[in-house]
């Protein structure tokens, strides 16, 4: 009997542990619900407007205030894995709440994607204006008179002394005709005898060629070496009419395995005229009166009458500043090595005052040394004021004087003793 009455007794206290155990989690869970509707509510009510609070009352207005706000600027949200840490005082007046858990409710209003980030909440946002890259304009401006354009890409490869260079495409081109088929010529000068040859696109002013050729030359020599593309046009009766010519010195270049360069050049006019009897050098001058300085850019020669056509011979430009027929500084270029027809592509700087520019002069020697022997003057050109200049070489310094701070590109024939 008092075995029943003991077993009557641990059940009755352990129902009753187990009925207290069950009502204190419901009335967690009823807590726990409790709390989450006023943190609904908090958000939800009119405290200090946050950015996100701003950004879906302009949802619910109209979808065209939508799209204007988002092109000026994109929320950053915080996601629900990272709840709990404190967000507080940023900047730029944008505040969240501390020590909640903020859940956001979007409202009625245009879809968009925000409604998707139940559980997340707006801290501030970003402009995308700022992460834009620059629009590259080398297929819409062209500069007035251009004869088209030439893109390509060049690389070395130093183990098998491999210079490869990608013929990628030319636009705008200017053919004699209405139809145009052109192709491209590539010379590794100064070898002028060999070249490789592009396909030949048919009927368009803008071909695409992404053709790849391969030039072998050695690490010593490859910086004074010049890439030279000639643009031919194909036309009916088989005849080809150059359009236009790119020379690209590679002595500037970093040429690795790993950097590929890609380029553009706008295509210069072959200069149809014979060459003077001593040559030509082509160069641009150019003053900057603010700064009083004269510029002096050595593009190429050609025509020059080497003493001896081999790779042994050297030739440079010695570039000098005068005034009143003194001599005040020089410069020269790198030599270039075996050619007639040298390219430099280099830009030399000398201090002069305005006021000097009635009395200064600049001279252009061309030279050529051997190795172990005297250099020897190939030619000169002298480019100054009335006091020294006439013609083509005085017409040159006019115009750069009255075109402040503008290359002015011309050829000069050389003179062999002045």
């Amino acid at each position: 009997m008092m075995t029943e009455q003991a077993v009557a007794l641990a059940g009755g206290i352990i129902g009753g542990i187990f009925l207290f155990v069950l009502i204190g989690i419901t009335a967690y869970l009823l807590w726990k619900k409790f709390c989450c509707l006023l943190s609904y509510e908090k958000l939800s009510s009119p405290v200090k407007t946050t950015n996100a609070n701003a950004l879906f009352q302009d949802q619910s207005t109209s979808e065209t205030q939508l799209k204007s706000r988002r092109s000026r600027s994109v929320p950053f949200i915080i996601p629900p894995t990272l709840h709990g840490r404190d967000w507080i005082n940023l900047t730029n007046e944008e505040h969240v709440q501390e020590g909640s858990d903020p859940y956001m409710i979007p409202q009625s209003g245009p879809r968009s994607s925000f409604h998707s980030l139940a559980g997340a909440y707006v801290v501030g946002t970003i402009n995308p204006e700022l992460y834009k890259f620059p629009e590259d304009k080398s297929e819409t401006d062209f500069p007035e008179g251009n004869i088209g354009r030439l893109w390509f890409s060049i690389e070395y490869e130093q183990e098998s002394e491999r210079l490869l260079v990608s013929l990628i495409k030319v636009r705008k081109l200017q053919p004699p005709a209405d139809s145009c088929s052109p192709f491209v010529k590539i010379y590794l000068l100064p070898d002028e005898r060999s070249y490789l040859q592009s396909k030949t696109k048919r009927k368009t002013l803008n071909p695409q060629f992404d053709e790849n050729f391969v030039f072998q030359v050695s690490s010593k020599t490859l910086l004074q070496r010049t890439l030279k593309f000639l643009v031919y046009h194909v036309d009916k009766q088989k005849k080809h009419h150059l359009l236009g010519q790119v020379t690209f010195p590679l002595k500037n270049q970093t040429l690795t395995d790993d950097n590929k360069l890609v380029i553009w050049r706008d295509l210069e006019k072959e200069n149809l005229e014979p060459p003077s009897e001593h040559g030509d050098i082509q160069f641009s001058l150019s003053y900057n009166d603010y700064l009083g300085r004269l510029t002096v850019v050595v593009l190429r020669a050609r025509g020059l009458k080497l003493q001896e056509e081999s790779h042994a011979v050297s030739v440079y430009v010695k570039v000098s500043l005068m005034n009143h027929n003194k001599f005040i500084k020089s410069k020269k270029t790198t030599a270039v090595l075996g050619s007639p027809n040298p390219v430099y592509n280099e830009t030399f700087s000398f201090k002069a005052d305005q006021t000097e520019l009635d009395t200064a002069s600049l001279s252009l020697s061309v030279l050529q040394s051997i190795k172990g022997e005297k250099t020897h003057l190939l030619g000169r050109v002298i480019v100054g004021p009335f006091m020294y200049t006439r013609g083509k070489e005085l017409e040159h310094w006019n115009e750069m004087i009255s075109k402040p701070k503008e290359l002015v590109k011309q050829w000069h024939a050389l003179c062999h003793s002045m």
